[in-house]
């Protein structure tokens, strides 16, 4: 670099120093001011000889962080140091955690190290499915240490995809999944929805760019119209709240690409047919005694002037989520007989659902009762730290609780609890306490007798009935929704399961001894083989309650002397058939020429393996190398063993097909208005088709109205793709969809 671009560089990290501390959403005194100029320091110090792979310095990173965390997030000046300095101990040899301890004091570098060992996690290459979850599972053990090494960890993320231009299509897909899998949800657990919002639309402009920015393009087009739409509602509802002299904001909030997308698939629509595209929020002033009176009041002016959809009524501020959410939501019908969603919120509830954690904790003072997020935290540690949880289950509960939508439900004594929608008596045992959960005989709901599986509603009251003799049994997990039910039960019953495993090893050894075969490593291989089980346990198990009997075992032993006598047999003969073989494989090679992988059978780009040179008509399997994408393996290539056993989550099932002869099977669905000869129509254009056949139709006509179901055989996509433009053109047809 020249003298004067680095001149010019560093008048730009002067720049964004101040500007760090200009935004700072929490009063900085002068303590914090020197803190975060001694963080500074030694961040630039730490990262100097550093440039990020954009080409600029590497220091406009932790900048960025600190700026998310003091500005968007709203933390302390501790944060704000910790921001700066988070990647520093893992990037610099020239600071240890001790160093940062020294000088920062015991929290920040607490903050520091949970950070440096979140980082040093996500490093791990050629991680399978269980090792990640386990990465996460530890990464969420850090909210033991202070919840703000997570909080930093989803600004570190955030502006990591907001710079990720510059990298490899490959990793910007591994890292925007990444995103969509944990932080979104993590960061929509903890409340920053402004954040989660980001991180979803970030992690669809990398995953599926061509929808991203198809649906952006959309809104960009449609923004004017939506402008003038929400200033000619909000011009209706002004003079009402302008009479009642309320001080308050009126704006529009577009809903975000990656949830437009979402309701565009659920519902199997088009961008123009989502209707709510856009909120409408009205955020006012108030003191703490009276903004639910005020958001009632609002509440009656907006239905006084729009017919309000009963069923889309959210009342967030009696109930807060457990997020600590609040705000009251109504869908009303506007101008243009458009439905509008309307989120009426104080001032401080606005602040809580955009900076989560931080304004929680601002208007926390004075509060006695116990905090939902402090609450969380607990909960979350408990099914973090057993041992037996097994990680990826543990994972996919997580996030499916934490997008759940929620029920409130009232113990006995009227105390009120919150739990996922969806959830059972079971479930809410399990909430109460572990103990009681274990114990569960049967549940009342509003004073009358259900089952256990009984799936309860907001509303309802509850009460347990408890016995010291009953211990949970494997149907419990069908009754069972929430992480934390279902991880109890599955300790309980892996307690079991370990206890009667062990007594069946020992009478397995003693039957197998009669049979003249030694209870050894390979003999329970050949057995967990035999009987098609998955593990060791599973066959002492099944052995030990008696499901594997004296005869089951005979017979294996019998096919186990047959497999041998068959195998030597094949050895002899296997010289003198060579010929043959060869000429069956030339018949083979000839008839298929093209390979498909996976349960769809997808054509995939892949490469030969050079180590056992597989060709047309060879049993063979596909493994997804890190950075070779797809290699092609003979099912006895000398690797096969290593790899199907050390990388199972890699391999993809393979195999040759005549390419000319390749079908698929396709679904579609039609509506529209019904007319006679329509049916027809529709067969007439598929039949017209050279390369579609028809396998079922099934259409259902009321009222006047038609839908229907048709199944297709095809060639490949384009096909499909033209049949339903074809179908569309059909006079009375409104929408076809593949399913």
């Amino acid at each position: 670099m020249t003298a004067q671009e680095i001149e010019i560089e560093n008048a730009a990290i002067t720049k964004a120093y101040k500007e760090l501390l200009k935004v700072s959403y929490t009063t900085l005194s002068d303590d914090d001011k020197k803190l975060i100029r001694s963080a500074f320091e030694v961040a630039m110090d730490g990262h100097k000889d550093q440039r990020r792979k954009s080409g600029e310095a590497y220091i406009f990173h932790p900048l960025a962080v600190a700026k998310i965390v003091a500005q968007e997030i709203g933390l302390d000046g501790t944060s704000i140091a910790a921001a700066l300095l988070h990647d520093v101990v893992e990037d610099s040899p020239d600071y240890t955690i001790e160093d940062i301890r020294k000088r920062f004091g015991e929290t920040v570098a607490t903050i520091v190290d949970g950070l440096t060992k979140i980082s040093s996690m996500s490093k791990e290459k050629d991680m399978d499915v269980s090792l990640q979850a386990e990465n996460f599972r530890k990464m969420l053990l850090t909210l033991n240490d202070d919840v703000r090494v997570i909080i930093i960890k989803i600004a570190d993320r955030l502006h990591n995809m907001q710079t990720m231009d510059s990298m490899r299509p490959d990793k910007q897909e591994k890292i925007a999944s990444e995103t969509l899998y944990i932080y979104a949800p993590l960061a929509h657990r903890i409340g920053l929805y402004n954040i989660k919002t980001e991180l979803e639309d970030l992690g669809l402009k990398y995953t599926d760019p061509d929808v991203y920015f198809d649906i952006l393009g959309k809104i960009k087009e449609s923004k004017e119209e939506q402008d003038e739409y929400i200033n000619q509602f909000s011009s209706v509802i002004k003079k009402s709240l302008d009479k009642e002299n309320f001080k308050y904001t009126i704006k529009g909030r577009p809903k975000s690409i990656f949830s437009i997308r979402k309701k565009m698939r659920s519902q199997g629509v088009s961008f123009d047919e989502v209707y709510d595209k856009f909120a409408i929020r009205i955020i006012y002033e108030s003191d703490l005694e009276n903004e639910k009176f005020f958001a009632w009041k609002i509440y009656s002016i907006v239905t006084d002037h729009f017919r309000p959809n009963p069923i889309r009524l959210r009342d967030w501020i009696s109930s807060p989520k457990s997020t600590g959410y609040e705000a009251l939501h109504i869908t009303v019908m506007g101008p243009k007989g458009r439905w509008v969603e309307v989120q009426i919120r104080s001032e401080r509830m606005n602040e809580i659902a955009e900076k989560g954690y931080a304004a929680h904790y601002k208007y926390k003072q004075g509060k006695e009762k116990e905090d939902n997020l402090d609450t969380w935290i607990n909960r979350l540690q408990e099914a973090l730290e057993n041992p037996e949880t097994n990680a990826v289950d543990f994972v996919e509960q997580f996030k499916l609780n934490l997008y759940s939508k929620e029920i409130f439900v009232f113990t006995p004594r009227g105390d009120l609890k919150s739990l996922p929608k969806g959830a059972t008596a079971l479930d809410f045992a399990f909430s109460i306490h572990t103990e009681v959960g274990m114990k569960t005989r049967g549940a009342k709901v509003n004073g009358k007798l259900v089952p256990l599986s009984h799936e309860l509603k907001s509303g309802d009251q509850v009460d347990i009935l408890t016995s010291d003799t009953t211990k949970p049994n494997p149907n419990w997990l069908d009754y069972t929704t929430t992480a934390r039910a279902r991880s109890k039960i599955k300790s309980s019953l892996r307690e079991d399961k370990k206890r009667i495993g062990e007594e069946g090893k020992e009478i397995l050894r003693r039957k197998l001894k009669q049979l003249k075969i030694t209870l050894n490593e390979s003999s329970v291989n050949e057995l967990v083989n035999y009987f098609k089980l998955k593990t060791s346990l599973d066959l002492f198990y099944r052995v030990g309650i008696g499901t594997i009997d004296n005869t089951m075992l005979k017979n294996f032993a019998t096919s186990r002397s047959n497999a041998l006598m068959s195998f030597i047999k094949s050895k002899i003969k296997r010289k003198a058939n060579v010929s043959k073989e060869e000429i069956e494989r030339e018949e083979v090679t000839a008839n298929y020429d093209s390979l498909v992988f996976g349960k769809d059978e997808e054509k995939l780009d892949y490469k030969l393996s050079n180590c056992c040179n597989p060709i047309p008509g060879d049993q063979v399997f596909g493994f997804l190398t890190v950075s070779d994408g797809i290699k092609v393996h003979k099912k006895n290539c000398p690797n096969a063993l290593s790899l199907q056993s050390n990388y199972a989550y890699r391999i993809m099932p393979a195999k040759w097909v005549d390419s000319s002869q390749t079908e698929f099977l396709a679904k579609i669905r039609v509506s529209g208005i019904d007319h006679i000869g329509l049916v027809n129509e529709i067969t007439q254009v598929i039949s017209s088709n050279m390369h579609v056949n028809m396998k079922s139709l099934n259409f259902e006509s009321n009222d006047g109205l038609f839908s229907g179901k048709i199944n297709l055989i095809i060639k490949n996509n384009t096909i499909i793709k033209k049949l339903i433009e074809k179908l569309k053109k059909i006079n009375g047809i409104d929408k076809v969809t593949r399913l």
